[in-house]
Order: C-alpha cells, then sequence, then structure tokens
C-alpha cells in the first residue's frame, strides 16, 4: 500500500526520493511475489480515508499488509488505528531514512503497531520489505 504523493515517485524532488517510478517499484514487487508464489494486490491512494479503508478490509482480503504511508506516517491515528484493529501482520517502508530527515519526520505513528520496519533504501526498502512479510508469512520449515 502506498500513500500520498508516491504516485509522483520519479518526478517529485529526485534528489531526495530518487529517480525510480513507483511503477517500477511495483514491477519488481509483482516479481518478487511471482517467484515466491503468492498473490500481491497493490494499492496507491493520497487520500486517508481511502487508506484506512481498504486496511479495514484486510482481514477479509489479506493475510499481511506492506505499508509506505508517507506523509501519514507522522500525522496519521486514523490509519495507525485500522492497522491495529485489522490485526494484520504490517511491515512499514520507507524510501528515505526518516530518522536522518527533518525532526518532524522522526517519529512514526505506525511502527508501534507493525512488526518491522524499512527505512533508507530506496527501493529495495519495498523490496525487503516485502520478503520479510512473506518470511514472517510462511509457515515455518522446522513445523513451528
Amino acid at each position: 500500500m502506498h500513500g500520498p504523493n508516491l504516485d509522483l515517485l520519479g518526478e517529485r524532488e529526485p534528489e531526495i526520493y530518487g529517480r525510480v517510478t513507483l511503477d517500477e517499484i511495483n514491477r519488481e514487487m509483482r516479481n518478487i511475489a511471482r517467484e515466491r508464489k503468492v498473490e500481491l494486490e497493490i494499492f496507491q491512494s493520497n487520500h486517508e480515508g481511502e487508506i484506512v479503508s481498504r486496511i479495514g478490509e484486510g482481514p477479509k482480503r489479506y493475510s499481511g499488509l506492506l505499508i509506505n504511508p508517507a506523509a501519514y506516517t507522522h500525522t496519521s491515528v486514523a490509519i495507525r488505528d485500522a492497522i491495529s484493529a485489522s490485526g494484520l501482520k504490517t511491515v512499514e517502508v520507507h524510501l528515505t531514512n526518516i530518522y536522518a530527515r527533518e525532526s518532524f519526520r522522526e517519529r512514526s505513528l505506525i511502527a508501534p503497531v507493525a512488526v518491522g520496519q524499512v527505512s533508507g533504501f530506496g527501493a529495495k526498502s519495498y523490496e525487503w520489505g516485502l520478503m520479510a512479510l512473506l518470511d514472517l508469512l510462511s509457515p515455518r520449515r522446522d513445523g513451528k
């Protein structure tokens, strides 16, 4: 799930977010899902309510959630509460290291309700976050 302004990747502040586009990120995530033989649904919205609604549908539709809440990371109690209420295993991702940016970006409201966070590695944050989520959702080979 992609939050606000991520549809502008590749064009918006490339010195911060790089030149990779959202389509390129989505393509690589689909490749990973295909290799791991899992279904992947990708969603992007600039609207908080749409994100909250989609997360709310989660338990009926999804096994886990990979989310870049973008600017809502720092402001949305609604998204945080939706994730918490859903019970979905959630991995939070960010292209940039949010802890090395402006002070208002250093706090994530999402991190306390996520099983983990990958940030600061550009598009690789998505890839590594997805692989981590899939590993968490896979039955362990030792049967535990």
